[in-house]
């Protein structure tokens, strides 16, 4: 197997273990036993969903190691594919025939998308300087998102959720490629990398969960939007990962993009009478501050 079929086939069973965290975290941020941190903290269940979380960014994190930011993070995406059916079989209903449509114009999209982001295994990495600059840019940009106090911050938390997702996978792809060249995992920039990963992937955790008091769809939609958008940005403007195939290449991921796009739009149009008996009473979140 080469390192471009070894990453996606890490991504997929990521992706199937965040979808099965993110459904447990929705129905956890419908409760009203689930509006605090210490609330969640003290919850088993929301346990078992950070170790579902844990599990699966284990698994996205040797992904980086095969696989470009390029072409990882868009098939994070498949999380949503993956919630959607697991979504509604927890509500005890069928899946919709929109969300159906949703999931076939998804798969499609990211189809287009890994043509031209199919390149070699990652070989640059971070700098210090450059994750230290991402991580303050981006700690900026989620304090921007989530500083504004009103009764709908879901999507607003979501798409910190993505950004913070983003660099702790770039972050990320730094240790896992630095350490596989056998450099050493007790170097100064390898630690304190290391330490702004576990400080991004808790933080998206629970931005997500505070997100997901809406419902899981959008929220989840806008998820898997930023964190590759982010990604890729990273990892075209610091990492030199460039797109394939010249202007074909471009072409195909522009409509894989739109194609995407269409479907997440799809599938977050799931209707409220939907939701389980227990959860229709709270609005949902990935967690309070």
């Amino acid at each position: 197997m080469n390192a471009t079929a070894l990453a996606v086939a890490l991504c997929l069973a990521s992706a199937a273990t965040y979808a099965a965290a993110a459904v447990a975290q929705e129905r956890l941020a419908r409760r009203a036993t689930a509006r605090s941190a210490r609330a969640l903290l003290g919850n088993g269940a929301w346990w078992w969903s950070a170790g579902l979380n844990a599990a699966a960014a284990l698994l996205h994190a040797a992904a980086l190691r095969y696989g470009p930011l390029t072409l990882v993070q868009p098939l994070g995406a498949l999380t949503l594919v993956a919630a959607v059916p697991l979504g509604a079989r927890g509500a005890g209903r069928r899946v919709a025939a929109t969300e159906w449509r949703g999931t076939l114009a998804t798969v499609a999209g990211l189809g287009l998308l890994l043509l031209p982001a199919s390149g070699p295994a990652p070989d640059d990495t971070l700098t210090l300087a450059e994750a230290l600059a991402v991580s303050g840019a981006t700690v900026a940009a989620i304090l921007l998102l989530t500083a504004r106090k009103d009764p709908g911050p879901g999507l607003r938390h979501a798409t910190a959720s993505g950004l913070a997702s983003a660099v702790a996978s770039a972050l990320t792809q730094t240790v896992a490629v630095a350490g596989g060249r056998g450099g050493s995992l007790l170097s100064g920039r390898v630690i304190t990398v290391a330490v702004l990963v576990v400080v991004f992937a808790v933080g998206g955790m629970l931005l997500s969960q505070r997100a997901y008091r809406g419902g899981l769809g959008a929220p989840l939609a806008v998820v898997n939007l930023a964190n590759p958008l982010a990604a890729a940005a990273i990892g075209m403007i610091l990492l030199g990962e460039r797109l394939q195939g010249g202007a074909l290449g471009i072409l195909l991921a522009a409509a894989g993009a739109l194609a995407a796009t269409r479907g997440v739009l799809l599938l977050t149009r799931t209707a409220p009478a939907a939701q389980p008996a227990e959860t229709r009473a709270v609005p949902a979140g990935h967690v309070t501050a």
